[in-house]
């Protein structure tokens, strides 16, 4: 597969463990995620770079990282796969990866095959991602297991809906990109 696979977190325990278990699958590269300057450089080697984020004690702490991707002006970076390996499936952490724009969130049992099969489902679909003032991600609306949480909902203003495919060829294709000014925008949390 033409794509890099970053395993972000710690290098020790859960972080060793995604390594050992992406390693046997076909990516061209895989990698401890060193930073986004180190992944646009390899976006330009391989079209797809999938981040692939190891089970931590603070989900929140991965903050800082997701936003550093999502709202990176590479758009490489910007729209490659973010996908959580969580040891529990607490609604809370998945609700909080949501609020962070991740594709995907993958509980135990990490069985190779079912993991295989959720990262290629990230390849030669249509996706719809939404744009607001603090949110950028995947359109969560109408998927079980979204929250709704209303007091997060913006009063107004802009947003963008995007609609894109990822190819291993060809990387990121942003294939409709609508501008809107609403009265109220789409409610990020469970986009």
């Amino acid at each position: 597969m033409k794509a890099t696979a970053y395993v972000v977190g710690p290098r020790d325990g859960p972080g060793a463990g995604l390594t050992e278990m992406v390693r046997q699958f076909d990516f061209a590269t895989v990698q401890p995620f060193g930073g986004v300057v180190q992944a646009e450089q390899q976006a330009a080697r391989t079209p797809v770079c999938y981040f692939l984020f190891a089970a931590v004690d603070d989900v929140s702490s991965l903050r800082a990282i997701a936003d550093a991707i999502r709202f990176s002006a590479n758009r490489r970076i910007r729209f490659s796969p973010l996908m959580y390996f969580s040891e529990s499936p607490s609604t809370q952490v998945i609700s909080r990866c949501i609020d962070m724009g991740f594709d995907d969130v993958i509980t135990m049992p990490f069985n190779p095959h079912r993991i295989l099969e959720r990262i290629r489902r990230q390849i030669g679909r249509s996706f719809t991602y939404y744009e607001t003032a603090g949110y950028f991600g995947p359109d969560r609306r109408g998927r079980l297991g979204s929250p709704e949480r209303p007091e997060k909902a913006p009063q107004g203003g802009q947003f963008r809906r995007l609609e894109i495919v990822r190819n291993l060829s060809t990387g990121i294709n942003v294939v409709r990109d609508d501008f809107f000014q609403a009265a109220e925008a789409p409610q990020p949390a469970y986009l």
